[in-house]
């Protein structure tokens, strides 16, 4: 922050207010892109940043006041950005906020480094590579790099040399280094390609928590914090009789990791059994109140200060009504589908192969449950996935619309009512899950080959049966409504006779 000589004359939330103080370089995130400002500082409370006409008009900002929403096309990848009306926490100034300011946090301001202090402690879980039986060392010629690449290589070596995370090795293993973009600061970050070794390794069956397991477990949450630890693969000591398998080649030598790479098969699952051991959930902290969230944060701020795990504060976000995790932004109003999402979406291109419509369509499946009869909306684009299959593009703008309509989702309650919609057609199922009103989630599928010709009783007793497979454990010893719009599925549990699929 620095004085300027003349004193600005600005009129603010119909107040004149003069000041001489801007703040210089500052670094603005809006969803998925990096903007540097230079704004002026302004008494106001409450509103963290105000972006004029000026900014506006240099990034080509659009007002759409019908959806109430601002789109912005980045001047850098060229995409284009919307930004809507209920996202508070996408637009942040991380350089403005201090650790001392916030409650809780300013008591543990050594969970919080600048950078990593070195190499971690000993801990009672280290990471292990198992291989299976009879496995030899693979070991790959380090490709050519070109000069500026040679440059950094040599620089981020040496790097992690000095802070103890590689040394060098005499192993007979050795898979190719190469570089791999930052998300969130932009640069390179150097890693291993260990898609050879990976599959000589034993897979580690930890369960990965499934998001939806995460949603259900929000029913009241009012309160938000999110916190990310430091290049937290680092922060993980390997076994030392391990060690070796992970070595990689480059140009100026053989170099081997003491402390878990990203790219190894087993470090997700890994790193998600430490967390269980070390403070039994996940980074995100949610409560019910204030004061809740108080005890929660000290809780889990403590765990990490015992455990020296170390987070990134420019990344955490604490104190929120809402946040953006995953994907998804979370508040006490439900769960809805993050916007910068929804741009990579808008901003996807025409596939032109199976391997690219798949593609597309994970993105897409990720979300399905925000999409009222997805399955039969995407159902053209999915035959486009079979074998001499005509490409016939009209799914893909469909499902696009779809979804940035999509619906903020209610929080699921298990003490209250639920009720199920079924419906049935020629073309899938479609079911709908809901509370007082409210939708909790969509759920649909494709008829397969022997359903299609089963009669319309037959078929719509189907979309039920699917309806409370999916969500048999919300349902099971909870009371429910089932809604069809075919009437004689009234009397099935008292017709005389029922044929075999029934």
């Amino acid at each position: 922050m620095s004085k300027i000589k003349e004193n600005y004359h600005i009129t603010a939330l119909g107040s004149p207010i003069d000041t001489s103080l801007v703040v210089r370089q500052l670094k603005l995130n809006i969803g998925t892109e990096s903007y540097t400002i230079n704004p002026v500082v302004l008494p106001h409370q409450g509103i963290d940043i105000i972006l004029g006409m000026n900014w506006m008009t240099e990034n080509n900002a659009v007002l759409d006041i019908g959806s109430r929403t601002v789109q912005i096309r980045s001047n850098v990848s060229g995409k284009i950005l919307r930004v809507h009306k209920h996202i508070e926490p996408l637009v942040y100034a991380t350089e403005l906020t201090e650790i001392i300011k916030i409650p809780v946090v300013c008591d543990f301001p050594d969970v919080f480094p600048e950078e990593l202090p070195g190499l971690s402690p000993d801990r009672d879980v280290e990471f292990r590579i198992e291989l299976v039986p009879r496995t030899a060392p693979i070991s790959k010629r380090p490709y050519r790099m070109a000069p500026d690449k040679l440059k950094e290589l040599k620089t981020q070596l040496q790097e992690e040399l000095d802070k103890g995370f590689i040394r060098p090795s005499s192993s007979p293993w050795g898979c190719l280094a190469l570089f791999v973009e930052k998300k969130d600061q932009g640069g390179k970050r150097l890693c291993a390609d260990y898609r050879p070794s990976n599959i000589a390794m034993v897979k580690n069956k930890y369960p990965l928590p499934h998001i939806d397991i995460l949603f259900d477990q929000l029913a009241g949450a009012r309160v938000f914090s999110k916190i990310d630890l430091r290049s937290r693969y680092y922060q993980i000591k390997i076994r030392e009789e391990d060690i070796p398998k992970t070595a990689f080649s480059t140009r100026y030598g053989l170099y081997e990791y003491l402390v878990m790479s990203f790219g190894l098969t087993n470090a997700p699952a890994f790193f998600m059994y430490m967390m269980k051991a070390v403070f039994i959930d996940d980074i995100l902290i949610y409560s019910k109140n204030e004061k809740e969230h108080e005890k929660h944060l000290r809780i889990v701020l403590a765990r990490l200060r015992e455990h020296k795990l170390y987070a990134k504060f420019s990344k955490c976000a604490f104190w929120l009504k809402e946040v953006s995790f995953l994907g998804h932004i979370l508040s006490e109003k439900g769960v809805a589908v993050d916007p910068s999402k929804v741009e990579d979406v808008l901003n996807w291109k025409q596939p032109e192969t199976v391997t690219e419509i798949r593609s597309f369509l994970g993105l897409e499946g990720y979300y399905r449950r925000f999409i009222k009869d997805f399955s039969k909306t995407a159902k053209p684009m999915t035959s486009l996935t079979k074998k001499n299959a005509k490409y016939v593009w009209r799914s893909l703008p469909d499902i696009k619309e779809l979804l940035t309509s999509a619906p903020v989702l209610a929080q699921l309650d298990v003490t209250k009512l639920f009720d199920v919609y079924c419906d049935a057609s020629g073309n899938g199922l479609g079911c709908v899950l809901m509370q007082e009103g409210r939708v909790i989630a969509y759920a649909s599928r494709q008829l397969r080959k022997h359903e299609v010709n089963y009669p319309t009783h037959d078929l719509e007793l189907v979309a039920v049966v699917h309806a409370l497979k999916i969500w048999r454990h919300y349902l099971l010893g909870n009371t429910c409504h089932i809604y069809t719009d075919h009437k004689s599925l009234k009397y099935l549990l008292t017709q005389p006779e029922l044929n075999m699929r029934q």
